[in-house]
């Protein structure tokens, strides 16, 4: 028989997980929409552990916290979160022996509910009329009334979010093309996966545009997404990054979901459907260029949302 297990010191375990984080397959969109001359490419977020790109950051953040000294087998790592990020902290604690604790709010998905409570994180639920804005001011609240027990991750504030970009995600995506993007384009929620990949690409070629996406209203359907305009903007924007502004409808989003099924084999969640309406939007505007998106996850855990949006036949 194999031994899976992940042994030895919080240091060593982290340095074996990391083989899961990253490297995502870079995918061609051929068929959801066709230009001359343009192309639209996402890099497939779900294929690394916990099933998100939110498996990055929260890599990031606990490697380099554990590195410092400040997340120890002793202390419950705590933040906030509207999923992903809540359910990669899980995995990643699971295999690391780390206790998780996410505040949480309350109108989450039940497949976000159900994974969490397999991964064996500690929910805290917070008001579903307060966003995950709310549930960062009640883990901040947390952490204060007792800082020896928990490392507060604090994602929307961690340089390490956008770094993980930065140091991976934009070298990626240089590579994968070899060096002929000439747009990234991506929604916007804690931020850190535009201002990373972004100031790396930046950096690789400053003739890269930057596009960043937005939900077009405050109450929208997109998980993770932020509406800046309304919304507590997180301390790791950076709002002179953009290049361009896009706002994506969601309704929108969703009416893509189905077309990419059928068209391209991809289930997508609402969010990577977003960034793709975004892309499409990016290549009508341009005559030539490859534009690169990120599909954040799948639609494996929107069940319930995707459902609702679809047409009713589409089993």
């Amino acid at each position: 028989m194999i031994d899976t297990k992940i042994t030895g010191s919080l240091e060593e375990k982290t340095k074996t997980l990391e083989t899961f984080i990253g490297n995502t397959p870079l995918f061609e969109i051929r068929q959801v929409f066709q230009k001359p001359g343009v192309k639209i490419y996402a890099k497939l977020e779900w294929q690394q552990l916990s099933g998100s790109v939110k498996a990055r950051p929260a890599f990031q953040i606990i490697k380099q916290a554990i590195k410092s000294g400040q997340l120890t087998q002793e202390k419950t790592l705590l933040d906030a979160s509207s999923g992903n990020t809540a359910i990669a902290y899980a995995a990643l604690g699971a295999a690391l022996g780390i206790r998780v604790k996410i505040y949480l709010p309350e109108n989450a998905s039940a497949d976000r509910k159900r994974l969490l409570a397999a991964f064996g994180a500690e929910v805290q639920f917070t008001s579903p009329f307060g966003t995950t804005d709310e549930a960062q001011e009640e883990a901040k609240k947390a952490f204060q009334t007792n800082p020896d027990r928990y490392f507060y991750a604090d994602q929307y504030n961690n340089e390490n979010n956008w770094k993980a970009h930065y140091l991976n995600t934009g070298n990626e995506i240089f590579s994968q093309t070899l060096g002929t993007i000439t747009h990234f384009a991506c929604g916007v929620g804690t931020s850190g996966t535009f201002v990373g990949t972004g100031r790396r690409l930046k950096e690789r070629n400053p003739e890269i545009q930057l596009v960043s996406f937005h939900p077009d209203a405050a109450l929208h359907g997109l998980e993770g997404w932020k509406h800046l305009q309304t919304a507590k903007v997180p301390g790791i924007y950076d709002a002179d990054l953009a290049n361009k502004t896009i706002s994506v409808e969601s309704d929108v989003a969703m009416q893509l979901i189905e077309d990419a099924a059928r068209k391209e084999g991809l289930l997508l969640s609402p969010s990577s459907a977003a960034n793709l309406v975004g892309a499409i939007k990016v290549a009508k505007q341009i005559e030539e260029g490859v534009i690169v998106t990120v599909f954040p996850d799948n639609g494996e855990r929107y069940s319930e949302i995707i459902r609702e949006f679809f047409n009713p036949n589409f089993k």
